[in-house]
């Protein structure tokens, strides 16, 4: 089967008012994300690969392929795992072409595809006879999660490279959901919404209307009671509220975020401009009320849940890994949608912050819950072990339950996709590095341009036409929403642009043109909202897109024991030198309730230095924090 719709990245919806670019128009050069994805393509794939080897999670599917019994390794939905690898794979083998990555992958599809039942269903622990059933446990079992994966693995091959096998065992899924939940099918919904993004972007590169029709169904499903109740309570699933009649996204929070996600794509293939409405409305909301520093989001260890509205403590923070990219997945849906660059700037906080803490910085170790506030140095985890969660230990190599791991390293493995989009006539630029860009736009015009920035350390954005446009065309720059000041240099002059979301120049660019952009990232005190319990009388540090945290190791001490200087301003001679004042915070040793008069120590204040947040835990175990108290 070969693709109807343009080859592009995980997105690519049939109308929109910025739309992805093809396949292969942008690509990464030098800097903090080339190096990533570099880091990516040969440690973090391999070392998810060795671990589904080792554990027996890919064996699952040799397991299943025999038809004899055999023991299932992991949980229900480590299927998922296999089927984001192969998603990660699929996209890097399209930006390298990697022959020996080329054998591995095949080999595991092969795999998968052998244990494929005659109907098309997929799944290695539900279906045959010594497992339970096949839709016996929507609540938890994750099947609907799974073939969601699943499909979105076999997307990211049509977009790469055409066709394949994988995608043949996606479509029979696809075709088989049909029969079993579609029009005159049974009326359910899977407890972890997963499949309807991956529905809707499988019908828009086959061309297969039936598939957006059933995610349509699952959306309009969902929110009335048809999951089985739980301690938790209906939010956990979303099964409270019709989508679109939700005000703010509850409960589990990747959950929220995945619907979500799949609810826009729904919208905007059928035209439902309500549904697109409820979703920006509850972005909003919910970026308002419940979203942290570094975009995180789920505030809730025991459901991995949003809390309620300012509930955001920075030392009980679950902060997931896989909420942060669910995260950046409605934004950038939503970025597509309406054009706003609000979408562009809670992107670039939350990839910054929020998902790339998850990695160390070999790419072999993870968190999986993301705190701000760590009170215990917390253990190096072995390196042959499993954890759980990493919730009081440094990064884990691998989980019980891995769903981070894979999900980062498809994210890293089609970032660039985010980086910009086109319209007829028109070029926009959301995130910045060092970059290279060639396509056609889609009104005709041929643009080249060369992107050099030391983003995200460096505020200089410049911009080099590569070729010429013959014709006038608009490119587009965003201007980050915590820019303070920014100046805009283009071949006709210079011009203040502090306040403006976006700048655009528009002309017939030739080679050499350049548009230069200046953003001021000089260390700036950040305070929360005075609603925001958890973190009243604190302030953090932030420079440019980064969120810096202190450590006891270069405080020498628990990061408890001091205070910020009142009144005092950061200190920034550049990303690794940036230093606040603090002093002895006060402490009563009496024996005494840890209450009383308030009393103001005098010990002498010293600069310490800060790291960025997303670095933190990288030199060994400590005790961190990013709201800083002050006295």
């Amino acid at each position: 089967m070969t693709t109807t719709s343009p080859a592009t990245g995980p997105v690519s919806p049939s109308t929109s008012a910025l739309r992805p670019l093809p396949h292969g128009a942008l690509r990464l050069g030098a800097g903090y994300w080339g190096a990533w994805q570099e880091r990516n393509g040969s440690a973090v794939l391999r070392h998810c690969e060795d671990w589904i080897e080792r554990i027996g999670w890919a064996g699952n599917f040799d397991g299943a392929a025999t038809g004899a019994p055999f023991e299932h390794a992991g949980i229900e939905f480590v299927d998922s795992e296999v089927y984001k690898l192969l998603e990660a794979m699929a996209w890097e083998l399209g930006r390298t072409g990697d022959a020996e990555l080329q054998v591995r992958y095949e080999r595991l599809v092969d795999r998968v595809a052998a244990a494929q039942d005659d109907d098309g269903y997929l799944h290695t622990a539900f279906g045959r006879p010594w497992q339970r059933p096949r839709w016996s446990d929507l609540e938890w079992g994750h099947e609907l999660y799974c073939m969601g994966h699943l499909i979105q693995a076999a997307v990211a091959r049509l977009r790469t490279a055409g066709s394949g096998r994988l995608v043949d065992v996606a479509v029979r899924v696809a075709d088989h959901l049909v029969v079993v939940f579609g029009d005159g099918g049974r009326e359910a919904v899977c407890g972890h919404p997963e499949i309807e993004p991956a529905l809707v972007e499988l019908g828009r590169a086959t061309g297969d209307v039936r598939y957006v029709r059933l995610a349509q169904l699952f959306i309009e499903r969902r929110g009335h009671g048809r999951l089985g109740p739980i301690a938790f309570g209906p939010e956990y699933f979303q099964d409270d509220v019709p989508v679109r009649e939700a005000d703010v996204w509850r409960g589990h929070a990747v959950r929220a975020m995945y619907l979500a996600a799949g609810a826009v794509d729904v919208a905007v293939e059928t035209g439902d401009a309500d549904l697109v409405a409820a979703v920006e409305r509850q972005w909003s909301n919910t970026v308002a009320t419940r979203t942290y520093l570094t975009g995180a989001m789920g505030s809730h260890h025991q459901d991995e849940a949003f809390g309620a509205d300012f509930e955001l403590p920075p030392d009980r923070e679950y902060g997931e890994t896989c909420a942060a990219i669910a995260s950046n997945m409605v934004s950038w849906r939503l970025l597509l949608e309406t054009g706003e660059s609000k979408y562009a700037d809670l992107i670039e906080r939350t990839l910054y912050n929020a998902v790339m803490v998850a990695p160390r910085a070999d790419g072999r170790a993870f968190f999986y819950a993301n705190t701000m506030h760590q009170r215990v140095e917390g253990a190096v985890p072995p390196e042959g072990d499993l954890s759980d969660r990493a919730l009081s230990s440094l990064r884990a190599p691998w989980f019980a339950v891995s769903c981070c791991p894979t999900n980062l390293a498809r994210t890293l493995a089609s970032v660039e996709s985010v980086f910009a989009t086109m319209t007829d006539d028109g070029l926009q630029l959301h995130q910045y590095g060092d970059l290279d860009i060639e396509l056609t736009l889609p009104g005709g015009a041929q643009v080249g341009f060369r992107v050099r920035s030391g983003w995200p350390t460096d505020g200089t954005v410049v911009v080099e036409a590569t070729r010429a446009t013959g014709i006038p065309v608009a490119l587009r720059l965003r201007v980050p929403s915590w820019a303070g000041e920014a100046t805009l240099e283009t071949p006709d002059g210079s011009r203040q642009v502090a306040g403006e979301q976006t700048v655009t120049v528009e002309r017939a660019f030739v080679p050499g043109d350049r548009v230069v952009l200046r953003v001021p990232v000089a260390a700036r005190l950040t305070a929360p909202d005075p609603r925001i319990d958890a973190v009243r009388g604190t302030l953090a540090v932030e420079r440019g897109p980064l969120v810096y945290a202190l450590e006891s190791t270069d405080l020498g001490r628990d990061v408890g024991e001091v205070v910020l200087v009142a009144d005092s301003v950061p200190e920034d001679d550049g990303p690794d030198d940036v230093r606040v004042w603090l002093r002895p915070r006060s402490v009563r040793a009496d024996g005494a309730l840890p209450y009383g008069a308030t009393s103001v120590d005098d010990g002498a204040a010293e600069p310490v230095r800060l790291v960025p947040y997303a670095s933190w835990g990288n030199r060994g175990p400590s005790t961190m924090r990013v709201f800083l108290p002050v006295g």
